[in-house]
C-alpha cells in the first residue's frame, strides 16, 4: 500500500528528537582555531553557526569537519549523528522498550542474514560527504573486518526504532536513506505497535533530500514481513515488537 496516509503527521507526534547540536561561544572560537571555517564567513546566532549569505543559512558540516570535532572532544558523553550537513544530538534517554526492540530486531535479522552479511547496531553508515547517520540496525554485505578503513556506504536493510523520533524517521530519515540508495527501510513504530516498510526510492522534490520512497506499507503483529535481500524468508512482526 503506497500512501502517505500511513504516516503520522507532525502535529500528532511527541516532541521531536534528535535536534540540532547547539554551540557555545567558546566552542565556536575553538572551531575557528581548528580552521573549520576557512573560506567561509560565519557567525554564531542562537547557538547555530550561520554563513553570511543572502539570506543567511546554517553552515553545512562535512564528514571531515564532523570527525575533526570528534577528535577535538566536542561530543564527549553525547550521542550525535551527521545528517544532511547538520549535527544532530539525541537528548532522549533510551528507555527499556527501545533497547529491547533493538535487540529483538537484531536477533531476528541475524537468524536470516547468517552468512555473508553483518548485522550492525547503532553504527555509522557513510552516505556521502555530508551524512553519516547511525541507524538502530543495518544489514550490510560482508563481514565486520571489511569496514576497517571506512564505514559501509550502503546497506541491504536499515531499521529504525521509533518513539520520540517517529516524525524524523518517517520523513527526513526516510528521504535520507532513499537518497542514499537504501532499497529496503523499516521503521518499528512503538507509538502505534506496527512496522512500516518503505520501498521503491524515487525522485521527490518535496522531500528534504530530493528522493523518497514511493511505497509505504504498515504491518501489525500477526503480519509477516520479508526483507528484499532474502525473499525466501518471513519474519512475524510480533518478533520485532516488545
Amino acid at each position: 500500500m503506497a500512501t502517505a496516509d500511513l504516516l503520522i503527521p507532525l502535529s500528532a507526534t511527541p516532541q521531536r528528537d534528535p535536534s540540532p547540536r547547539l554551540w557555545t561561544a567558546a566552542e565556536f572560537e575553538r572551531m575557528r582555531q581548528l580552521g573549520l571555517f576557512v573560506g567561509h564567513t560565519v557567525d554564531l546566532v542562537g547557538g547555530t553557526v550561520m554563513e553570511r549569505t543572502d539570506p543567511p543559512r546554517p553552515f553545512v558540516f562535512t564528514r571531515t569537519e564532523y570527525y575533526a570535532l570528534g577528535d577535538g572532544q566536542f561530543f564527549r558523553d553525547q550521542r550525535v549523528q551527521l545528517v544532511g550537513g547538520v549535527i544532530l544530538e539525541e537528548t532522549a534517554v533510551m528507555n527499556p522498550p527501545h533497547a529491547v526492540t533493538i535487540r529483538l530486531v537484531s536477533k531476528a535479522l541475524e537468524a536470516i542474514f547468517s552468512h555473508g552479511f553483518d548485522v550492525r547496531c547503532q553504527l555509522p553508515l557513510n552516505l556521502g560527504q555530508i551524512s553519516e547517520p547511525e541507524p538502530d540496525v543495518a544489514v550490510v554485505p560482508g563481514s565486520p573486518r571489511d569496514y576497517f578503513v571506512d564505514h559501509p556506504k550502503t546497506a541491504l536493510l536499515v531499521v529504525e526504532v521509533s518513539e520520540t523520533t517517529i516524525h524524523e524517521d518517517t520523513h527526513d530519515k526516510a528521504s535520507l536513506y532513499a537518497t542514499g540508495g537504501i532499497a529496503d527501510y523499516w521503521v518499528v513504530d512503538l507509538t502505534t505497535d506496527r512496522v512500516l516498510v518503505f520501498r521503491s526510492p524515487a525522485p521527490d522534490a518535496a522531500s528534504r533530500f530530493g528522493t523518497n520512497y514511493a511505497s509505504v506499507s504498515a504491518h501489525r503483529r500477526d503480519d509477516k514481513v520479508t526483507p528484499l535481500a532474502v525473499p525466501q524468508s518471513r519474519i512475524v512482526v510480533s518478533d520485532l515488537l516488545p
